[in-house]
């Protein structure tokens, strides 16, 4: 049984190891492997309940190897995708692939429609989020570990993303679910409006932070020791190389993908705090994330579902964050949340009850004056109120 709850976080290789077969394969293949995707999540989450397990791991080196892992798998699923849009065998990777497997790879691109290259663009984009930034989100915590910093920014160049390294942990952790925190999503805010604020944001706090940083060093603002300068040279130098790969049109493919992983980094922020307040003085506790312990999602994103732990105490490795049952719990699993947060008047129906709830059930006092100013800006109003203070109130957005 030990061993299976190592065996459970392969899952998470298994699906970028299917959706590189897919994008080899050509054609409906690479859509077939998409549709399949998206109903491994949205359905496998919706009828494989909740994993609340916290067994003790006593090899944690296995777990941090897999993570290590997604780099080359990353790296081998984009290869892929720019392969697929190129006009050139690279490497000669087609006429390899069709003498071992019998199957023409090369005319399974040459048949490939729009709508394919499309399904290509999203599993591409979906991949760059699942592989690189779930995990590059765990290392990058892992400040102590040089290898697996450099792992994890390297993971995050594939969205133009290492800033994240900068600001996630050493920004968002300290300011969020307040007003200071980009990633933090006020409530009536759209998703789509979210992910340009956030970005923006994100990057202005990355460079003060490592403008502060650099400084008290005593180190110079533009050279080699900026990271958010040495970050973005790690992006430019993948773009090169899709185009020394392929050309123009494998280029703008590769960054379009680029951006659409970097827009899933800001959906999911958007998503996991949602509406939520707290004094920036008071420390962060377990109820100011929306959690989730939807089975599918816990294993194949390495429990970044258990967030209000990981908040908690973000030093904590994935491993042993617990499932916090009682903490505010999200629509659902991490894929069928994002897809109805894109949905803005689905989101707002379904989320502006939670939010209500939220505040009848976890905040403080103190917090109370907060959501009244978050409410008076936002337009939510609660039509109905129970007569006990914790009951769940109706709500709607004004």
């Amino acid at each position: 049984m030990k061993f299976f709850h190592y065996l459970k976080f392969f899952l998470f290789h298994l699906i970028g190891l299917a959706a590189l077969v897919s994008l080899f394969a050509g054609g409906a293949w690479i859509s077939y492997g998409l549709i399949t995707l998206l109903l491994f999540y949205i359905v496998g989450d919706a009828i494989s309940g909740d994993d609340t397990s916290t067994p003790d791991f006593g090899h944690p080196a296995i777990l941090t190897i897999q993570l290590w892992m997604a780099l080359p798998l990353l790296s081998l699923i984009m290869f892929a995708s720019v392969w697929s849009v190129s006009d050139t065998d690279i490497f000669g990777t087609g006429a390899w692939l069709t003498q071992i497997t019998s199957y023409d790879v090369l005319a399974a691109r040459e048949n490939t429609i729009w709508i394919h290259h499309l399904s290509a663009f999203v599993t591409s984009g979906l991949m760059i989020g699942l592989i690189g930034t779930i995990t590059a989100h765990e290392l990058t915590h892992r400040t102590w570990d040089p290898i697996s910093m450099l792992v994890g920014r390297w993971l995050l160049a594939f969205s133009f993303d290492t800033i994240f390294s900068i600001e996630h942990v050493y920004g968002h952790h300290r300011y969020v679910s307040t007003k200071d925190d980009p990633a933090t999503a006020p409530r009536g805010r759209n998703v789509y409006f979210h992910i340009l604020a956030s970005t923006l944001k994100g990057n202005i706090s990355a460079w003060n932070i490592e403008k502060k940083r650099l400084k008290r060093k005593r180190l110079p603002l533009f050279g080699w020791h900026n990271a958010v300068i040495r970050g973005h040279l790690m992006s430019l130098l993948l773009v090169a190389a899709a185009y020394a790969m392929g050309g123009f049109v494998a280029m703008m493919f590769f960054i379009a993908c680029m951006l659409w992983g970097k827009a899933l980094l800001e959906i999911v922020n958007y998503m996991e705090h949602y509406g939520m307040v707290r004094n920036p003085e008071t420390p962060v506790q377990p109820r100011h994330s929306w959690n989730t312990n939807k089975r599918i999602s816990s294993w194949s994103m390495f429990n970044l579902t258990r967030h209000s732990h990981h908040h908690a105490q973000g030093e904590v490795p994935y491993q042993d964050l617990k499932p916090y049952p009682d903490a505010p719990m999200m629509i659902s699993g991490y894929l069928t949340t994002i897809v109805i947060a894109l949905i803005p008047p689905l989101w707002h129906k379904l989320m502006t009850p939670k939010v209500l709830e939220w505040d009848a059930k976890y905040a403080t006092a103190e917090e109370q004056e907060l959501i009244k100013e978050a409410n008076a800006k936002s337009g939510i109003k609660a039509f109905q109120q129970s007569t006990s203070g914790n009951s769940l109130a109706k709500a709607q957005i004004a």
